[in-house]
């Protein structure tokens, strides 16, 4: 198996030191947003750019979303503070068309010198869609993915395209030159998920669940690229709390959720409940919605206390370096080659992992 690779996140809502969510809008309840105290400057998220490209991280999340800054324009201005760090930017297919979006991403590898890296972000609830102005149904959204990722494919290698497919009619499209196409990231629980990984992903990439659930996903993206002749890497989004002993890690963790509003706590928690992502499901799952360690602690050094309050990713590694490490061999010994981290907040926890836990997955032989 591979070596493994380290990613780090850019918090486009704003970032704060104790917050874990609340600060942020989400697609599940915008009317909880509270001020972040430090907001999503270029200034600050510059900060967050430089600080991974120097700890060697390789690339940086770029989220999507209705509370977010826009991901293209952020990502586009970053590339101008840093010269290797890659961009994984969020596309949601089908909000513009696939040949803007072809556009769009050959002149983002341009001006960054080829470091774009697309995640395809389908959409898992239909009300964050609309807010977006689309209105078509999950499964639908699925089978658009298919097609745009085709016809983006044949954009980026130079080909002249014309298309007349079920959601795209395109009349003698081609971009200026053809570009090195960016590697593709997608992930989602649901069949119609796998079925679309399986088909047009390079790499899949899945919340943090226990390591032996998140390896039965891989499995069954696995089956079903073997059968079409394909192989993918695996990646995993996790949130980290890495310090010199594990007391220290659990304290912090215990800091995040210490004071957090019982109506607060239950309203989120109504809200995620009724979520129509598969992926979202299985994180609620994962604990009951109390806040004591043994409540959160869904593996051992596996905390899902993010979930309490935030959508989408909602579990962190939590423990000494060497447990969280450990934890990290864990998950490559599933499968998982590639890390996509963040931490409260981000700038000061890029440090505490990369100077902690880097050192330990080299002795390990997990980094090149």
């Amino acid at each position: 198996m591979s070596a493994i690779s380290l990613d780090w996140f850019l918090p486009l809502t704003g970032d704060s030191r104790t917050d874990i969510g609340l600060g942020s809008a989400t697609a599940y309840d915008p009317a909880g947003r509270v001020a972040a105290q430090r907001e999503p400057t270029v200034d600050y998220l510059a900060q967050i750019a430089r600080a991974a490209e120097q700890l060697d991280y390789e690339a940086v999340l770029v989220p999507s979303g209705g509370g977010n800054e826009e991901s293209w324009t952020i990502a586009s201005a970053l590339t101008q503070h840093t010269r290797a760090l890659d961009y994984l930017i969020a596309v949601r297919p089908g909000l513009v068309s696939p040949t803007l979006q072809a556009q769009t991403a050959a002149t983002f590898q341009s001006i960054s010198g080829g470091r774009l890296r697309v995640n395809i972000v389908v959409g898992g609830e239909d009300a964050e869609q609309r807010r977006f102005g689309d209105t078509i149904g999950k499964d639908d959204r699925y089978r658009r993915a298919a097609e745009y990722l085709g016809i983006l494919r044949r954009l980026w290698a130079g080909e002249n395209v014309t298309h007349d497919g079920e959601f795209f009619r395109i009349e003698d499209a081609q971009l200026r030159t053809a570009v090195p196409a960016p590697p593709i990231y997608l992930g989602g629980s649901s069949d119609a998920a796998i079925e679309v990984a399986a088909a047009h992903a390079d790499v899949f990439l899945t919340w943090g669940e226990p390591p032996a659930q998140a390896a039965e996903k891989i499995r069954r993206v696995q089956t079903r690229a073997a059968v079409l002749g394909r192989r993918l890497d695996y990646g995993v989004r996790l949130h980290v709390i890495a310090r010199p002993t594990s007391e220290e890690a659990w304290s912090i963790a215990d800091s995040l959720i210490d004071g957090l509003d019982p109506e607060v706590l239950a309203r989120r928690r109504d809200t995620l409940s009724r979520s129509q992502s598969v992926g979202q499901q299985r994180q609620n799952a994962l604990s009951s919605g109390g806040l004591t360690r043994s409540d959160l602690e869904v593996h051992p050094g596996l905390w899902a206390g993010v979930s309490l309050v935030r959508g989408g990713a909602g579990t962190a590694l939590v423990g000494s370096y060497e447990e969280v490490a450990d934890l990290v061999a864990e998950y490559h010994g599933h499968g998982f080659t590639e890390f996509v981290l963040s931490g409260y907040p981000h700038l000061e926890e890029a440090y505490w992992f990369a100077e902690g836990v880097r050192p330990l997955l080299r002795e390990k032989g997990l980094l090149d």
